[in-house]
């Protein structure tokens, strides 16, 4: 699991800017101030960034970053990265990462466990997706889950099969009860958790249900999920038939059917739900 402490370490920072649709009050005063600190900016037309920096005094160092050289262009932040560099990414307008360049540069980022800092403020959800390190478009937004088990369960269901990433809010005292809810019908999936957004202990938390689980106890502040969505080969049947020799073997060993199909669960990422169905319906 990567765990981000945003504004607790001293790693280099990849910082995802937003700039305005149109109207260039809109600039934050938090976006110029990281422009001006910054040590490069990476921008998908220097010559339109370059009359936004210029609005604003601001004079460092620009490089292009689009749809065109994104796959090098990635390469080359992720070296000043390497370097101790600070960089800004910011898009012609708009959001990066939405519709904009920069998954490239976030995923490899992530992975490496640099900082990747979103500095919009307004939006949590926006903040928590351009961040994680999971695939930014498509995506949808689903608020807050129901706050009892059984209907918290349900609605999940609804979305067990989406192929998108999806992002919900909770609540730091029921955090826990939803991941396990999440551990159930999703499986193993990999998440970010993000907590505290723009604030001085803001946190990103990347990794699978059950490493997040492991810490959640110790977390607080206002939490963002960011799930990924079910990726499942559809043109390859699951062979339940070995996953059910899995739980029958575990419960020879001693075992009880809840833990061994929740272990196989963990083992293979089927929801344990399914794994449930098929050895159920092999007993019958």
């Amino acid at each position: 699991m990567n765990r981000q402490k945003s504004f607790e370490n001293e790693m280099p920072t990849l910082y995802l800017v937003p700039t305005p649709i149109g109207n260039l009050n809109e600039m934050n005063p938090r976006a110029i101030e990281i422009l001006n600190k910054v040590d490069v900016i990476a921008c998908e037309d220097t010559r339109t960034s370059g009359s936004l920096l210029k609005h604003f005094d601001i004079r460092n160092r620009l490089i292009a970053y689009h749809n065109f050289n994104e796959e090098s262009s990635a390469n080359g932040i992720l070296e000043l990265l390497r370097d101790g560099k600070n960089i800004a990414l910011i898009s012609d307008a708009g959001y990066p990462l939405i519709n904009d360049p920069g998954q490239k540069i976030v995923t490899l980022a992530t992975s490496e466990g640099f900082n990747v800092v979103p500095v919009s403020g307004p939006s949590a959800f926006l903040n928590a997706l351009v961040a994680s390190g999971l695939v930014a478009q498509p995506f949808i937004f689903i608020g807050f889950l129901p706050q009892s088990h059984s209907d918290r369960v349900k609605k999940l269901k609804e979305y067990e099969n989406y192929p998108m990433t999806m992002i919900f809010y909770e609540a730091p005292h029921r955090i826990e009860k939803c991941l396990k809810d999440c551990m159930e019908v999703f499986g193993d999936r990999k998440m970010t958790l993000a907590r505290e957004l723009t604030k001085m202990h803001e946190e990103f938390l990347r990794g699978t249900i059950s490493e997040i689980l492991d810490v959640v106890d110790e977390l607080r502040g206002e939490m963002v999920i960011v799930m990924d969505g079910n990726h499942e080969d559809k043109t390859k049947a699951i062979d339940m038939n070995t996953i059910i020799e899995m739980v029958n073997a575990s419960v020879e060993n001693g075992m009880s059917t809840k833990d061994a199909v929740k272990d196989a669960a963990k083992k293979t990422g089927i929801s344990k739900n399914r794994i449930y169905d098929a050895v159920n319906s092999n007993r019958n």
